[in-house]
């Protein structure tokens, strides 16, 4: 599974960096991306989804945030 941490990066530029990211793996393959509370942890999971991403789970652990998602097409 692929880890991107997107820590420390703000919003919207956050999302960019995930989409991005999405472009390189393959339909199907699950994603980590590690996220900030606040605007990130709201943000980011909501416009994936509507891009059409299968949400895994999003856990709080150690100050921030781990979404799960499988990229669709």
């Amino acid at each position: 599974m692929q880890t991107v941490d997107l820590r420390g990066v703000t919003c919207p530029t956050n999302f960019v960096k995930a989409k991005l990211e999405l472009e390189e793996v393959e339909v199907g393959a699950t994603v980590e991306f590690l996220l900030d509370d606040g605007e990130p942890v709201k943000n980011v999971p909501r416009s994936l989804k509507a891009d059409g991403h299968k949400l895994l789970g999003l856990k709080e652990t150690n100050g921030y945030y781990v979404l799960t998602l499988e990229k669709a097409e």
